[in-house]
């Protein structure tokens, strides 16, 4: 049965936006800071739209939409009454004085830029991809065809196949390196920094693409404690407990959403109490395996915990 809030009767996909420009390294900072100095000078006017908003980014026009785009999917900004305002995760990861990785060094940052990506269903094609597709490989025409198969069993409406494919194009960017072509410019030659992830990868024969399930090195504790946490908040935020089941195999889980195969999952919930400073315990009683809580979502700020991963 096909569950998740893609077959909700009220999901509105979202197939494009991002102008088929992938995210790339600065966009994400240079977003931040100038919402930010907005928000200090108090312009009340969209950085993105205002007249001079090529001119202070130093990209086209699309660009700077790809720019906006990329910055609220990633949680960086968030729009409130057409108006772009920072976030607490953009304060924490790119503030000038105080933010962890201005400038993405950190695989950190971008494992964290991925799980806000596809943890939430608000992009069509990548939570799709990460949480749904039932296979290690794939093509890009069968992402394709299954997306448009689920537009069309849903109803949805501006999802034509040019959309989709777009989408799907540009997913796969995301991910999977590139190469330089001979008459790249400077800016196209910009690699994702979702790219160093590892998470997809071009087959070994060459025919298509494949995803790589099992453990992630370079993922850390505080980025994964954070996911849980998030994950947690969304899928079930009353209960005391969430079963190992729900963590390695709902949509939108910390398993899917990180390619991670039963095992390093498990040695990761083992550890959770340490990387959680005691707020989440393990639990195999009665043989069933769960992670159990003492404390309320409501009064918790979940990006503290990315801290543990750059530190501080």
């Amino acid at each position: 049965m096909n569950r998740g809030p893609l077959y909700d009767k009220t999901y509105r996909p979202q197939l494009s936006g991002h102008e088929t420009f992938p995210l790339r390294y600065g966009w994400l900072k240079k977003a931040y800071d100038a919402v930010k100095l907005a928000e200090d000078s108090g312009d009340d006017a969209s950085v993105f739209s205002a007249d001079d908003a090529i001119a202070r980014f130093g990209v086209g026009k699309n660009m700077v939409a790809s720019m906006r785009h990329w910055a609220n999917a990633a949680g960086i900004v968030e729009e409130k009454s057409g108006r772009p305002t920072t976030t607490s995760l953009g304060y924490v990861l790119f503030d000038d004085v105080d933010g962890l990785d201005p400038y993405m060094e950190n695989p950190s940052t971008s494992w964290l830029i991925h799980w806000k990506l596809c943890s939430q269903p608000t992009k069509t094609s990548w939570y799709w991809a990460f949480n749904h597709y039932p296979a290690l490989t794939f093509h890009r025409d069968i992402l394709v065809r299954n997306i448009a198969e689920l537009a069309n069993d849903r109803g949805w409406t501006r999802a034509s196949q040019a959309t989709i494919k777009n989408d799907v194009a540009c997913f796969v960017r995301s991910y999977v390196s590139q190469g330089l072509k001979g008459n790249a410019s400077h800016e196209d030659s910009l690699e994702s920094p979702l790219t160093e992830l590892g998470l997809i990868r071009s087959r070994e024969d060459h025919h298509g693409l494949r995803f790589v399930r099992g453990s992630k090195p370079s993922l850390g504790s505080g980025v994964f404690t954070f996911a849980v946490t998030e994950f947690w908040r969304g899928h079930s935020p009353s209960a005391r407990t969430l079963s190992f089941e729900a963590l390695a195999h709902e949509p939108g889980c910390p398993g899917r959403v990180f390619q991670l195969d039963e095992n390093d999952l498990l040695d990761r919930l083992y550890a959770l109490e340490d990387s959680s400073q005691g707020r989440y315990t393990w639990s195999e009683t009665a043989g069933l395996k769960q992670i159990v809580r003492d404390f309320e979502f409501d009064s918790f700020d979940a990006t503290g915990l990315i801290q543990l991963d750059y530190g501080t």
